[in-house]
């Protein structure tokens, strides 16, 4: 019987391995596409007035580097404990998280940086640049003449504060209560520039005389008066007694003068000094009713503070206008003119006129006049069209040979009076100064627009300064530049706040202190738009191994003899900080 055979025959398994590097295949020159590192610019940062490294901030702040988030904000903004608290944060309406999930709490994480740069007593360690011979003259303590104050002095220029009034601050000391700014915070980040070497000098009011005589003493003038002088409104009885202006009204409790206020308060206007003048006379024990000749929408004063005067109480009726006041015994007789929407303008606001003689009458104990301001001299009112005159973003210059430089700024310039806008302007005029010094005004506006965040209006001084920040793109991040399936859905963090009840019994700060653990998860909430927070997932999808890590500032860098352009790296950025672009010959 013949053997069987086995069913399977076992073959030697032959390997090839090769015993030369395979370095010598350079793969790059395949390529026809070529990645690259390129940081970009987030849209909340474009959308900052005064041009803050959000991004960056906020990576910074994850990772727990708290002083160094904080002096970033104080390279752009020397304010981040005001802002962080009284800044209506357009930012966030420009935060592409919205588009996931929600915004981060940008003015939150602002307060908390600033709040433990206090608790720890950290010191800032900008540098000044050298010395200048130039002096300037600043008009003004409020938030644009100490931005001005502190930037000239960031790059070396001595200046000189001139305050009408016996304590430094303008309108964040005698205009915003103490339950949105309490006044310990104000005095520290003064406290914080005189230290950088501004000189404040209160109770020095200047008149037009000193810009004739300060061409002996000064280079130029910054004019940050704001606009401190009430508008009237001009109808019959507003000089009555328990008539009052909003803004005095203001100033009176923040220096103690606590007014009586029983009864009912009206207050006519819709803007922030209305709500505020509206918030405070609640919290002194009256029931107010704010009247608005617009619609609730329409008003000027910031949509949070409006949600939060309505949450305490206060009555706000809109489409009705004042057209006269009597007095009746002890009470107001406020005659409210009915008014009607003809049409809306380009950017969907209320265009109003009279409904016919529809009127009605409201009885009061006191009114408050609240509907706008204007600057109080007329010497502060802005040049016209003449030779000289240089019209910028957030400030006028005027220079004439001779003269000392004149720069208005603050509320006289501002289309939107805010802080955050007041700050924008101080600095636009110091670096506006500083290119008028050294070049002379023909490139004021061609430097100042290479330091745009994006596509402006803000301006950087760390760009200004060539920092690591003038090499960043002026392309904004949109969300659909961003691959989101590397981030998890998270709620943002809630406000901590005063129950209402609390509110309405004191003056007391209403927005409250968030710890460092919810301050760092809130922050890992950010996409970090267009920055690089080395997440290496541009070296772990490299195929060809080309991404190599080393010690320069951007980590690492790309080894194009091998980088075949297949674009993997730049898919999988999940922040967009990097391009993809043909590769040239």
């Amino acid at each position: 019987m013949a053997s069987q055979q086995p069913l399977t025959t076992r073959s030697p398994l032959i390997i090839p391995c090769s015993y030369l590097t395979t370095e010598g295949n350079k793969t790059g020159s395949w390529r026809f596409l070529r990645p690259q590192y390129e940081e970009k610019t987030s849209p909340c940062s474009s959308a900052c007035p005064s041009g803050e490294d959000i991004a960056r901030i906020q990576m910074l702040t994850a990772q727990g580097s708290f002083k160094e988030a904080w002096e970033t904000i104080l390279m752009e903004n020397p304010f981040p404990g005001v802002c962080g608290r009284v800044c209506y944060h357009p930012c966030e309406l420009q935060c592409n998280r919205r588009e996931f999930d929600e915004t981060i709490a940008i003015h939150t994480i602002e307060r908390f940086l600033a709040d433990t740069a206090s608790r720890y007593e950290l010191k800032f360690g900008l540098d000044k640049l050298p010395e200048k011979k130039q002096k300037v003259a600043v008009i003004g303590s409020g938030p644009s003449g100490l931005a001005a104050a502190y930037f000239l002095a960031l790059l070396g220029y001595q200046s000189d504060v001139f305050e009408a009034l016996p304590e430094p601050g303008g309108v964040l000391r005698w205009g915003i209560p103490h339950y949105r700014l309490p006044p310990n915070i104000l005095n520290e980040e003064v406290s914080r520039l005189q230290d950088f070497g501004v000189r404040i000098h209160c109770s020095k009011p200047v008149s037009r005389k000193f810009l004739k005589e300060a061409k002996n003493n000064y280079d130029a003038i910054f004019l940050g008066c704001g606009h401190s002088q009430s508008l009237p409104l001009s109808i019959p009885g507003e000089d009555l007694p328990g008539v009052k202006n909003g803004l005095d009204f203001l100033k009176k409790i923040r220096r103690g003068d606590i007014p009586a206020l029983r009864g009912t308060v009206a207050v006519i206007g819709g803007g922030n000094t209305a709500i505020d003048a509206a918030r405070s006379a609640v919290r002194l024990g009256s029931k107010v009713i704010l009247v608005y000749r617009r619609r609730q929408q329409d008003m000027p004063a910031f949509a949070e503070e409006v949600e939060m005067a309505l949450e305490e109480g206060i009555e706000i009726r809109e489409l009705e206008t004042p057209v006269e006041i009597e007095s009746q015994k002890k009470d107001l007789v406020v005659t409210l003119q009915k008014m009607r929407v003809a049409q809306e303008d380009p950017q969907g606001r209320a265009r109003i006129k009279p409904e016919g003689k529809k009127r009605k009458k409201i009885r009061v104990q006191h009114l408050l006049i609240a509907v706008g301001s204007s600057a109080a001299e007329d010497w502060y009112d802005l040049p016209g069209k003449k030779r000289g005159v240089i019209k910028l973003n957030n400030c006028v210059l005027v220079h004439r040979s001779r003269e000392p430089a004149l720069v208005y700024g603050g509320d006289l310039t501002a289309s939107i009076k805010s802080v955050v806008h007041a700050v924008a302007s101080g600095k636009e005029a110091a670096m506006a100064l500083d290119v008028l010094f050294r070049e002379g005004p023909g490139t004021i506006e061609s430097t100042l627009k290479a330091c745009l965040v994006g596509i402006g209006p803000s301006l950087s001084m760390e760009i200004y300064l060539g920092g690591p920040r003038v090499k960043r793109s002026h392309s904004i991040v949109s969300y659909d530049n961003l691959n989101t399936d590397y981030f998890r859905f998270a709620p943002a963090i809630s406000q901590p706040r005063l129950l209402r009840e609390e509110r309405l019994q004191s003056f007391a700060e209403i927005n409250l202190k968030i710890g460092a653990s919810l301050a760092i998860r809130e922050s890992e909430r950010c996409f970090n738009c267009g920055i690089c927070n080395q997440c290496d997932n541009c070296q772990l999808f490299c195929p060809e191994i080309a991404v190599i890590r080393d010690q320069n500032p951007q980590g690492r860098h790309i080894n194009y003899e091998y980088c075949k352009g297949c674009g993997l790296c730049v898919v999988e950025c999940p922040r967009n900080a990097m391009a993809l672009e043909e590769e040239r010959s």
